[in-house]
Formats: C-alpha cells, structure tokens, sequence
C-alpha cells in the first residue's frame, strides 16, 4: 500500500513538473513571439479632424473612419457600467485573465459541442485590447496564448482606467463607427454625456457582432440584444428593478448626425482638405484630431450655390432642349436600380424618372422612388418643342416636382461655373461652390479653372492710369488702332465690342462703357512692364504672357484671384489673399497655424477695467492709394449706374461692378461688390467653346451676381463707400469731363485727388469750365 501511494506521489510530482516545464517552455517560447505593448502607455487613436463654420457649426470631418477621442475622465459611469456588465463584469478584480470566466466557457463549450452550437468566449476587455491593437482576428490557439500572455503584461503595465479608456475608444461599434464617442454621434446624434442606461446598454450590445445588431438594419434583434445587457445591468446591482422594466419597455429611438449643407460647400470644404493636407500632412489631417475653423457662412453659402445653380439652368434653358439622360426599351419596375450615377445631390432636388405614356398637352411618369406624377405643357415650354417631338416612351429624364403631382422637366446644364463671396477687408472666403454638382465633377471652378478675365481684368488698367496722373475725366481717344506685337506675331487690330468708335472720351466713360480701344491705349502709354507688374502684385497672374493683349484680359486667371483683386477697391488699394482657413488647432487646443493677419498695437496696455479701446491694426500690403482705391470703386458704381452692368440699378443698392466676355462668348463673367462684400461670379465651358450670340457677361454671369446679393444684401448693409481724405467732388459732364455750374442729366458728381487740382498750374477751380487734365491723351 505504501509502495503504491508512492509510486502515485511520484508520478504526480512527475505530472506537475510536466506541466510545469511544458507550461514555462509555452510561456517562452510565445513571449519571445509577442509583439511590443509599451506603446499603448501613450498611445492615442487616430481621431478625425472637424471643420467648423464661421459661427461655429460643424460642417464636416475628414477621417478614415469615424472616431472621437473621450478620456477616461469624461465617459460617463452609466456606458463605463454598461460595458462592463455585457463585455467583463470581473474587470476591475481580475490580473488580465478571468479564471471563472475561463471555467465557465470551459463548462458550458462541451454543452455548446454536443449540440452543435456556437463556442463561447471568455476573453476579458484586457485580452480585447490585447488583439484590437497588437493581434489579428485569426481564430487560433497560438492567438489565445498571446493574447493571454499580453493581457497580463498589459495589467502591469497600465491601470486599469487607461485599459478601458484604450478599449471603449478602440471598439468597433458599427455603422463605421469607432469608440462611444463615435457611435453615440453615429445612432443618437448626441453626446456620450447625455445617453441614458437604455441608450448605453444599446452601445454595450454591439462589440459581440456590430452588423448583425445594427440598430438601423434590425432594430428588432437590437432590441433583444440590449434588453440582455439592461437584465446583466440590473444582476450586477447597477440599476434597481424599477429602472430596469422601465428602461426594458423603452422603444430605441434612432437620429441620424445631421450634416449642415454638407452638399452646399462641398467644392470649399474640399479646397480645405487638400490645402490642409499640403500645409501639414495627410496624417495630421485623417489622424490627429485637428479642429479647422473656416470662414464659411453658411447662409451665404446656400444662397451663392442656389443662385449659382439657377443661373446655370437659365443659360442652359435657352439653348433648348438636348434629349433624354437614355431610353430603357421594355422597361420594368426595377428600371432604376442601375442608375445610381444619375442621381444628384439631395440640395438640387431633382428626380430621375422614366416616361410612361405621351399625351397631347401632358407625359405620365414614374420618379426612381416610385412616385407617379404629370409633365404639363406649360413646363416644357422652355424646350421650344410639341410633346411628342420631346419625349417617348422609356426615356429616363430629370424632373423637379411642384406640386401635388405635378412635375418640371429639367436637364442638366452643358456649361458650368463658379462663384466666389469673399469679405474684402481680410480676405476670408465666406462662400464658394466651383459647379453645379460636386457629385458629377469635383473639379473646381472657382480655383482650378484658369480662363481669360477679358474686359473684367480692365479695371486694373484704369486704376494704374489713376495712380499715374490720369484722372476720371482725362480724355482717352476711341479710334481705329493697329498694333505691331513683336517679331513672328501678327499686327493686332483690337475693336470694341459692336465694332464702333467714340472719338475723345473720359476715362470714366471708357470703362463704364467697356471701351477696348480707350483701354489699348492707355495701356500703350503706362507701358507693359508696369501693368505686368502691377497685375502680380495684386496676385491675379504668375507670369502672364507680356502681350499688350493682357491689358483686355488675353492672359489667364482663375475666379478666386480676380475675385481677390477686386477686393483692393473696397479696402483702400490694399493686397488681401484669399483666406479659406481662420484658424487650426491640435487635439489638446494648441494653435497651430493662424491666418489672421491682425493685431492688436496696444492690448498689452489696456486694463479691462479702462475706458480705452484695442486698436486692431492690419499689415496688409499698399498696392495703390486709398484715394485710387475710391476713385475705382466710383467708376465701378457708374458701371451699374450707366454702362454694362445697368441690370443692377433695380437693386437699389451702393454697388460696383465689371462685366467681362472673351472672344466669341466662351467664358463670361461679372465682379462686383457692396461696401463689405466683394462677389465674382464665372461661367463657361470645362472645354472651352462658344456659349452663343449675345451670350455675353452681362447677360450669363450678371444675373447670378444679381440674383445672389438680392438674397445676401439688405440696404441697410449696402453703406456708401468710405470716402478717404483729400478727395474733391465736383459737377462735371459725363461726357467731356468739363465742370459745371449747375446740375442737368449729363453730369455727374467727380471724384478727384486734390494733388491733381492743385498741380493744375494757372486754373483756378471757381472757373466756370474747367477740365481737370486740360490735355487729350491721343495716340
């Protein structure tokens, strides 16, 4: 008997020291195998960087996946509780490892074998963390063993609050949703602060399977699955009974983020993502959580997208009718289900519909959604065609309901354009849209497009004759002019548009009449160096080609740079450049780059408990004189008032303006402004082409300007301009620049420098006639 409880002892001593020789040859070979963990200690996830509005609404985010950081600090105890009651309720008292959890899953896997069900795991939030950030989802037993051996380095190395802080930010919840932070934006639209235990719990129930618990996909299986995790909240002592029928009966209420005009700044908010991007870096942009604060408006910027939008269909309207999208011959009830590239952006509003059946005055139709509805003649009438010339049976058209179940034919416009809002004492870009349909072409107008300015480049010539002792009533000769341009060019023989000609004319008439020889000439006289240089200062062009032809426009630019330019009228003549970020912060709030060129000369100075007041002062560049600088935006107001761009008398509004057409009508455009808003509007072609007879600027890209400062600008926004000192008014006539004595309808009120008057040798002002340059600039 002895001898057997010996040989029993021995084999058993045997057995352990196996086990524990085996288990140790395990532990090393597999710890020589894992991977470093260290870096978790200071390890933060990638976090999507957002972009806000000028008044603080955020507009979009740019990540790879959907992820907001929450510190442990700050996640509340209800989702903390949640958690661990549906993932590891022995969190806070196990090493890494549970050992009942383990024995449990043990236990109740031989049931789950015998009965062919699926294996249940064991492993702790600790172990998760293990395989979310150093392992792989293989399903193994050399993974199970790394994982266990990491989990239980991971607890000595961290607390258990940075464990669970690493693990409620890295989960994946569904929906592209990573973290609670994400999700609670993602289901509830809320923040994690605000969710109750029926909210939290419904988070807690998604890391066993996020798809197949998706609330937005089964809400049903959803509800069975946080139900279970409300019951393990109310077993752990969490929430009483009460709480626990209460929050069960609840229904799961579901509200998708909402995305303010998401659609509407699409062209802007993607000129900030690449500018950001180039200034710092991709991984800056998708990883480290940056807060982008822009100018947008996004007032504004739904106005100039719907004017912008509008103009284009107009111009495309009386061009005619093109045709249907396609014809689906023996169409069926799926018809749509392919034509997914079709379909717009929600803020356009337009459907897809086929063609039921043709009548006399009305088509039937069915949109993509399965609605049915009536096209009446009176809404194809922009189409200059009879019904059954316009449309058959099968054809897929674009439509835009009315009412009841009346719908619009509508087509897609073959031109596209930009528009441009800026504010022209900073520069800050308020809105911009680059096209019709971001969805259809990313391709941005506004800024990528480099086009001929024509007659809207004029006014920097003008302003370049006035800061060299031209005045608004020197008188230019409108004549014939042909011009060598150098060696292997031909002779160039500019005309104004309708091919007629003025004789001696005021500078004012020349470009308040968008005169082309009035301009030649003068160009002729500053000389082509000058205004080379003067048209880089102001940042309209790189290194145009030094043509006489620049001074018409012949060289190009793109909407945001003449926009830009435009802006040194309003402002005094100082160089503002296009601002489209205000500001960058890092995740923890540090300023990272600053775009507001401004400062305060005496803050330092200033106790809050004083009378004085900070002096902000700017270093923006001097590129000509304020008085030039007015001189130019009077002018431009008599653009409005009396020459191309009169269409905006109506408005009854304090503002100037240039119109600007290429040859033959291929790009148009209109650059105007109030006393706090400059505006340029473009329109064309992607590849440039005519956009028709008497399609001209004052006609495509006028009407959108019009039609978006009716929306943007009250009058009692739109002040007078800033008149800077030594400025002198006086009644001349319009048309030979002469003063006068009394007030008739060819005069005007001008506005002169008073060197020019006091240069005047031997005039004196109180003479009955005067004409402020008293000689005739013929060349």
């Amino acid at each position: 008997m002895s001898k057997l409880i010996k040989n029993f002892t021995i084999i058993s001593i045997s057995l352990i020291l196996l086990i524990f020789v085996t288990g140790l040859s395990v532990l090393w070979v597999y710890s020589n195998k894992i991977p470093d963990y260290k870096f978790l200690k200071n390890y933060k996830p990638p976090v999507s960087s957002k972009v806000y509005s000028g008044n603080g609404t955020l507009v979009a985010d740019f990540s790879r996946e959907k992820r907001v950081f929450v510190p442990y600090e700050t996640i509340p105890q209800n989702v903390i509780e949640s958690f661990l009651s549906a993932e590891d309720k022995n969190f806070f008292s196990h090493p890494g490892v549970d050992a009942k959890g383990v024995a449990r899953a043990v236990i109740n896997n031989i049931s789950n074998i015998k009965n062919q069900k699926r294996l249940e795991g064991a492993s702790t939030i600790t172990q998760q963390v293990a395989k979310n950030f150093l392992l792989s989802n293989e399903v193994s037993f050399n993974r199970k063993i790394k994982e266990a051996i990491l989990a239980f380095r991971i607890e000595r190395a961290l607390n258990k609050q940075r464990i669970l802080e690493l693990y409620l930010n890295q989960i994946y919840l569904g929906g592209g949703a990573y973290g609670v932070g994400a999700a609670s934006l993602e289901y509830f639209d809320k923040s994690i602060k605000d969710l109750n235990y029926s909210e939290a719990a419904l988070l807690a129930a998604l890391p066993k399977a996020p798809s197949r618990y998706n609330p937005y996909k089964n809400i049903k299986l959803a509800k069975f699955r946080r139900d279970l995790v409300l019951k393990n909240l109310y077993d752990n002592n969490y929430i009483s009974f009460k709480e626990y029928q209460k929050y069960r009966n609840q229904k799961i209420q579901l509200k998708k983020k909402q995305k303010v005009f998401l659609e509407d700044a699409q062209y802007f908010i993607e000129d900030i993502r690449k500018k950001t991007i180039k200034d710092l870096s991709s991984d800056s942009v998708y990883k480290q959580g940056l807060v982008i604060n822009t100018p947008i408006d996004l007032e504004l910027q739904n106005f100039a997208t719907k004017s912008l939008r509008d103009g284009l269909i107009s111009y495309d309207k009386r061009q005619g009718w093109r045709g249907p999208i396609l014809n689906i011959k023996n169409y069926n009830k799926n018809w749509a289900d392919n034509l997914e590239k079709y379909k717009l952006e929600k803020s356009i509003n337009w459907k897809l519909a086929i063609i039921k059946d043709v009548k006399n005055y009305s088509a039937i139709i069915e949109t993509h959604d399965l609605e049915t509805g009536t096209i009446s003649y009176n809404d194809i009438l922009w189409t200059k065609k009879d019904l059954n010339d316009l449309l058959k049976i099968g054809d897929v058209v674009y439509v835009e309901k009315l009412n009841d179940n009346f719908y619009s034919l509508k087509q897609l416009p073959l031109v596209n354009g930009g528009i441009v809002v800026m504010d022209p004492y900073s520069g800050r870009v308020l809105a911009m849209s680059g096209g019709f349909s971001f969805k259809l072409s990313e391709f941005n107008r506004s800024t990528q497009a480099f086009r001929q300015p024509g007659s809207a480049f004029k006014p920097f010539v003008y302003a370049l004759a006035l800061e060299n002792d031209y005045t608004p009533s020197t008188l230019v000769l409108d004549a014939p002019l042909v011009l060598d341009q150098g060696e292997d060019l031909k002779l160039w023989k500019p005309e104004n548009y309708g091919k007629k000609f003025y004789g001696p004319s005021t500078l004012r008439s020349g470009l308040e009449k968008s005169r082309n020889l009035m301009t030649v000439r003068i160009a002729q006289d500053l000389g082509l160096d000058r205004i080379v240089n003067f048209s880089k200062n102001l940042g309209i062009y790189d290194n145009p080609d030094e043509l006489l032809s620049i001074s018409l426009g012949s060289a190009e630019t793109t909407l945001l740079k003449l926009t830009s330019g435009y802006s040194a009228f309003v402002n005094g003549g100082k160089l503002v450049t296009p601002i489209i970020i205000d500001r960058i912060q890092d995740s923890e709030g540090k300023t990272i780059m600053n775009n507001d060129l401004r400062r305060c000369s005496n803050c330092n100075e200033i106790s809050y408990l004083g009378k004085n007041y900070p002096e902000i002062k700017d270093n923006y560049k001097q590129i000509f004189s304020p008085q030039t600088a007015y001189q130019m935006t009077s002018i431009l107001e008599g653009v409005v008032q009396r020459g191309t761009g009169k269409k905006l008398r109506d408005l009854n509004l304090n503002i100037g303006g240039k119109t600007g057409t290429t040859n033959k009508n291929t790009d148009t455009w209109f650059i105007g402004f109030s006393s706090n808003l400059v505006v340029g509007v473009y329109v064309g072609s992607d590849n440039p082409k005519p956009l028709g007879k008497k399609e001209t600027g004052a006609k495509t890209a006028l009407p959108i300007f019009k039609d978006f400062m009716s929306k943007a600008v009250k009058k009692s926004e739109a002040r007078p301009f800033k008149v800077p000192e030594n400025i002198l008014m006086m009644v001349v006539d319009s048309k030979t620049g002469e003063k006068v004595n009394f007030a008739s309808k060819n005069t005007i009120i001008e506005n002169y420098k008073k060197k020019d008057i006091l240069n005047l040798s031997g005039v004196n002002v109180g003479l009955n006639k005067l004409n402020i340059n008293n000689t005739l600039k013929f060349y």
